[in-house]
């Protein structure tokens, strides 16, 4: 582990004692005006930037490409922690923001929550974090029973809310559209963001997102080293790198290689390699990357259980290819497919404003993806409400999983089902988890789409916050524009039913980029395909994953049935439904291995301490 992570303190005497325990030997610390420690941590040259003005400072640290003199600017408007709202609402990137104002402090992350933040209470004194596992080293935490249950017998990819909730007992996390204030040694939750009005049309939505995109990859290269970025050949990563090239036209692209013949990625990638004639262009063939499911016995994260374990192998091979070619900052396509495709749920709304434009778009969902038309139609007259959602997941947990072609269109993503290796422990503790949900959840958004876009990025934001740890650790840092706060807000007000639909992938994102990306990636309708190398992979490393529960310690936590899991792992796999299922579980196995050592398994005191 990089040891990398940063601990928010207040302006009191009684901070110092938490000081003295943070777990690093020799951290760097930023004092507030009265000398007493505000940021303690480790973090890389230029991560973490601090503007002065009188008794203010603010700290943004993360991917946030303002000049300093900017930051100063917007610094000296502050008078009040109030003031705060103004400065984070202008700031550009995905990044936390704190703030220490005449004694009193603030901290938040960004809207998404690939930038988070947790809280504790130490000895008497509220203390913040950007890691749970930092907290967790400070107090003594052990894992949370619960909290792992649901991950076992939720099946490992939770929607927010429930998967906010950190593994570490007496930790908790702050919602992203939340920040954190303290009055003295107390610090409590405000809410400080909501979602635009998602009103507008196709065409001044395009331009607003096309706007947002072109000021977030204006100035995005690293201070030192290359700017790289992926070129799959899909449309989200080909847009960030024609945005990029614009400024920088010496970027690296890269890519891994194709070992599906179905999959077009290569016909789709060569297209914009012509086009980008200035950059450097890295293609890894197959064979010289590690199969999928390798090295799946390899703990990767201690803060959580880390959701990519097929491609965890790759990633670290990528990692460190990527920085030998001098490359220190990385653009990824994350967060596209969440962003630019709405999620059913916008039927809902579309159905009481004009219920024949919803009726042709159930009828082209119909022919396209053989959607059930009267159980469609149903659940758009009955939607019900956020918590009666929850409250259908507990009870029917350990229901048979659902027919795969009926959409989700209620106020969650998927219907919650456990593994046939989740034990009667695991599922009862998951079910009090999901009834506890729903009393105290409260709908993103009143407008069913867009609440379902949030809850997709609130979802997937924190495992893309986990995969950029590997790519720390070989010194380059992953950067996904498609999560910047000012590209959501950018999106979510554009009306969802005026971007999606049948008949176009990916329209919002098509028309923002016409003119930059070529059209013939612009009008591609096709998605890369893996299932057959994923399934390949799996059985190269099935004995190593067999070995790995044969002493399983979810098992003797009671939370897994090891024989069950391993008469699953034998049985004929019709389809990729068992490398999914896997994925999480792996995770949670390594996860709990490491929390339960008796010495903590993340320590950075033999870290090299980062160069100021």
């Amino acid at each position: 582990m990089t040891g990398a992570g940063f601990v928010v303190l207040p302006d009191t005497a009684a901070a110092d004692e938490a000081r003295a325990v943070a777990p690093w030997a020799a951290p760097r610390v930023f004092s507030h005006t009265s000398g007493r420690p505000w940021l303690v941590g480790r973090w890389s040259p230029g991560e973490l930037r601090v503007a002065t003005a009188g008794p203010v400072q603010v700290a943004v640290a993360g991917v946030c490409p303002v000049t300093a003199p900017r930051l100063s600017e917007l610094t000296a408007r502050i008078r009040t922690l109030a003031d705060v709202d103004a400065l984070a609402a202008a700031l550009p990137g995905a990044c936390h923001v704190v703030a220490s104002v005449g004694g009193q402090v603030r901290v938040q992350g960004s809207l998404t929550g690939l930038r988070r933040v947790f809280h504790t209470r130490l000895n008497g004194v509220d203390i913040a974090a950007d890691r749970a596992d930092v907290l967790a080293a400070m107090t003594g935490a052990g894992a949370d029973a619960e909290a792992l249950a649901v991950r076992v017998a939720c099946g490992g990819l939770l929607p927010s809310p429930l998967a906010d909730q950190p593994l570490w007992s007496g930790i908790s996390a702050l919602a992203p559209d939340h920040c954190l204030v303290w009055d003295r040694e107390r610090a409590r939750e405000l809410r400080w963001w909501r979602p635009p009005a998602p009103e507008q049309p196709l065409a001044a939505g395009a331009e607003a997102v096309r706007e947002a995109l072109s000021s977030a990859l204006h100035d995005r290269a690293p201070a030192e080293g290359r700017l790289s970025s992926d070129l799959s050949g899909g449309m989200d990563s080909t847009s960030l790198c024609f945005l990029a090239a614009r400024n920088t036209p010496d970027l690296l692209t890269f890519r891994w290689g194709e070992a599906e013949s179905g999959n077009d990625d290569a016909a789709f990638a060569a297209r914009s390699i012509g086009a980008l004639d200035q950059a450097e262009h890295l293609v890894v063939p197959p064979a010289e990357l590690p199969p999928l499911f390798a090295d799946s016995d390899v703990l990767m994260d201690t803060e959580e259980p880390y959701p990519f374990l097929r491609t965890a192998a790759r990633t670290r091979y990528t990692a460190r290819l990527l920085a030998a070619r001098g490359a220190r900052r990385h653009l990824a396509g994350h967060g596209g497919d969440e962003l630019f495709t709405p999620f059913p749920g916008y039927l809902h709304p579309l159905l009481r404003r004009h219920p024949l434009t919803a009726l042709r778009h159930v009828r082209g969902y119909a022919a396209l993806k053989r959607w059930p038309v009267p159980h469609t139609l149903a659940s758009l007259l009955r939607p019900g409400d956020e918590a009666s959602w929850w409250r259908a997941q507990a009870e029917h947990l350990t229901d048979p999983p659902l027919r795969k072609r009926r959409p989700s269109l209620g106020w969650g993503l998927w219907p919650l089902r456990a593994p046939s290796w989740a034990t009667g422990a695991a599922t009862d503790a998951a079910r009090e988890a999901l009834r506890r949900t729903a009393d105290r959840s409260r709908p993103l958004s009143p407008d069913l789409g867009q609440h379902q876009s949030l809850v997709a990025l609130r979802t997937s934001a924190p495992w893309y916050r986990l995969l950029a740890r590997p790519f720390a650790e070989a010194g380059v840092q992953l950067d996904s524009p498609f999560f910047d706060d000012r590209v959501i807000e950018a999106v979510l007000a554009v009306r969802a039913d005026a971007h999606a639909g049948p008949w176009r992938y990916k329209p919002l994102l098509a028309d923002a980029m016409r003119g930059i990306v070529p059209d013939s990636v612009l009008g591609r309708a096709t998605k890369g395909e893996f299932s057959e190398e994923a399934g390949t992979g799996l059985r190269r490393n099935l004995p190593a994953i067999l070995d790995l529960f044969a002493d399983s310690a979810l098992a003797a936590h009671g939370l897994l049935d090891p024989a069950e899991l391993r008469t699953q792992l034998l049985s004929p796999q019709p389809d990729n439904a068992m490398g999914i299922a896997l994925e999480p579980l792996i995770g949670c196995e390594l996860w709990l291995r490491a929390a339960t050592r008796p010495t903590p398994a993340w320590r950075s005191d033999d870290a090299p301490a980062p160069a100021p």
